[in-house]
């Protein structure tokens, strides 16, 4: 005879099961609608913000909704949402959907390990340690090297500045920063670096932006003479921050000659290539980043270029004794069992920290690092396409070059804001636009491997035919 207690567990365990199909019941539902629907409307309709609140019910109460009621504001906000897996979507340094990633990234939801200890997410720190072996492996570094997993490029570049920091002077970590440190990055780089300037205690005013040449990239020569002169007014130069495509141009900084400068000062050079650094995949392009095994830092975000979903950030350091140092503390509350190599808080910004890693094993494990190099060669080939069209026809100027996956150019003189906006809202297009010296130009990135040459050639016919049919409206909002 079954125990009351069993028996009562036995049947919460049923409700549990029956209540999960159910949920999952839903999911399949609205993914299966949402998918339809984008085959046919690549782009939402546009909801203007001072819209939104009455457009959409997002509104919290007392007591829950039912089940109709929630699923239909559910599906109402999840077909509204801009749609960035569609071949429409060139807005961000992101794009595309791909199902190997998407598995294991649904997974790490289901499991909900978090990864600062091996206690609380066993075999998983397994896979995050493989996956960043590989990367210094095929960097060139030894086995002092190592790294982590952080929630987005701005973060792992905070990281390489911490590090950087606590490599120049160790007695920071305890007693604060004294003296006038001084960073260094093109005036092309992301916009996070001020930012951690300031969360470093750096200083935003000690950011030094470098000039850069007519294609984008930091000029050495430059950077030379500021931080001789910066010596000479009392400053302790402590790093240089190199952009593996910035986010503009999508240009890359020079490694070697940086790094004999920074030899020459003492100073830590790290790699930016939250946006291209995956070339690092590729044997046809790997070039671009040539010398990366000389710099003390790295990072990538596969989010980007290889197609993970968002948001998977990895940052990697020559010498891992500088993750250890700057980053682990004690806590005998959380760190009871295993060895520190498994207990990954320890050499981890964060103790509470999602499972960014399954999504690009489950990636890796099935395309192999061949197949990786074939995400990232194909979006080279779709740039090639978008710029033989835009250098072919006369209506158009190119901005950017060869080697690059932003494409930039202006179409008919028409200012490239006015054409952006206008194509986001009549949901024809998601493109931004970017700036470059004096120039402002649509930026057209092709980052999404998912695309094809139709899809490029599409989007110039799209644009082309909007312009066409709105020539007169888009000078007359330009003249005002």
């Amino acid at each position: 005879m079954i125990k009351i207690p069993l028996y009562l567990s036995i049947i919460k365990t049923f409700e549990n099961l029956f209540c999960m199909q159910n949920t999952l019941e839903k999911f399949d539902r609205l993914v299966r609608e949402l998918l339809e629907d984008e085959s046919k409307k690549p782009v939402a309709d546009f909801v203007p913000s001072g819209e939104l609140y009455s457009t959409l019910d997002l509104s919290l109460s007392e007591e829950g909704v039912s089940e109709e009621a929630f699923e239909k504001a559910l599906k109402e906000l999840v077909f509204k949402t801009p749609r960035t897996a569609t071949n429409a979507f060139f807005n961000q340094l992101f794009g595309g959907r791909n199902e190997k990633a998407i598995l294991g990234d649904l997974m790490a939801v289901i499991l909900n390990n978090s990864m600062y200890t091996y206690k609380a997410a066993g075999p998983q720190i397994g896979v995050e340690k493989v996956i960043l072996r590989e990367v210094c492996d095929m960097i060139g570094w030894d086995t002092n090297a190592d790294g982590t997993f952080a929630p987005g490029g701005s973060m792992t570049n905070y990281m390489s500045m911490v590090m950087a920091r606590d490599a120049a002077d160790n007695n920071i970590r305890f007693v604060g920063v004294s003296s006038k440190m001084t960073v260094y990055t093109s005036k092309e780089s992301h916009y996070s670096i001020p930012k951690n300037a300031a969360f470093s205690g750096i200083g935003r005013d000690n950011v030094r932006y470098v000039p850069a040449d007519d294609q984008g990239r930091m000029r050495p020569s430059a950077l030379s003479e500021m931080i001789e002169q910066d010596v000479k007014n009392g400053f302790q130069p402590i790093m240089v921050n190199l952009t593996a495509g910035t986010t503009v141009l999508g240009a890359f900084d020079p490694i070697r000659p940086v790094r004999d400068i920074c030899d020459q000062h003492n100073m830590w050079l790290h790699v930016d290539g939250a946006y291209c650094g995956s070339v690092l995949f590729s044997e046809r392009y790997k070039h671009l980043i040539d010398g990366i095994e000389l710099v003390d830092s790295f990072s990538f975000n596969a989010h980007k270029m290889l197609g993970t979903p968002l948001s998977c950030s990895i940052i990697v350091t020559k010498d891992k004794k500088h993750l250890h140092d700057s980053f682990s503390n004690d806590a005998s509350y959380l760190y009871q069992t295993d060895h520190d190599e498994f207990n990954l808080g320890k050499t981890s910004l964060q103790c509470g920290r999602r499972n960014d890693a399954l999504k690009f094993w489950t990636l890796w494990k099935s395309v192999g690092t061949k197949g990786l190099a074939k995400i990232v060669d194909h979006q080279f080939e779709l740039a090639d396409v978008a710029r033989n069209h835009v250098r072919n026809n006369p209506d158009y100027t190119l901005y950017s070059y060869d080697e690059s996956i932003s494409i930039c150019f202006n179409y008919k003189g028409i200012p490239a804001r006015s054409i952006c906006t206008a194509l986001y809202e009549h949901a024809e297009l998601l493109v931004g636009y970017g700036s470059f010296g004096d120039d402002e130009f649509i930026r057209l990135v092709t980052i999404n491997a998912q695309n094809e040459t139709e899809d490029i050639t599409q989007f110039f016919e799209i644009l082309e035919r909007f312009v066409a049919e709105n020539e007169a409206v888009l000078l007359e909002a330009t003249s005002h």
